[in-house]
């Protein structure tokens, strides 16, 4: 079974940093792209980078420039380094297996999530 625990958010100013991390369990993390997700009060979730199980990255026009998606398989952990963070990034972050044929999440269930919270 699946287990995918987020951490890493928090509170920052307009133009701070956080870097986030997902730790996976119950699967062979390594066979999977991974994709970091966010949702915003009253909007859907929506992807915000992919890595390929290569390390090669993806990023959604709003985290180009901004954000870095990393992963250590030996650590069964993918990371978001986000940078030059704006008031719109306020969301709450997620983690989930990303599958490129079907462009979407591979796994139903989803972890807590961690906020992140940017204002003034």
């Amino acid at each position: 079974q699946v287990q995918l625990v987020e951490s890493g958010g928090g509170s920052v100013q307009p133009g701070g940093s956080l870097r986030l991390s997902c730790a996976a369990s119950g699967i062979i993390f390594s066979n999977y792209g991974m994709g970091w997700y966010r949702q915003a009060p009253g909007k859907q979730r929506e992807l915000v980078a992919t890595i390929t199980t290569r390390g090669s990255p993806t990023y959604a026009h709003s985290a180009k420039g901004r954000f870095t998606i990393s992963r250590d398989n030996a650590k069964n952990t993918v990371y978001l380094q986000m940078n030059s963070l704006k008031l719109e990034d306020t969301a709450v972050y997620y983690c989930n297996a990303f599958d490129y044929l079907l462009g979407r999440p591979v796994f139903g269930s989803w972890g807590q999530g961690t906020q992140v919270t940017v204002s003034s």
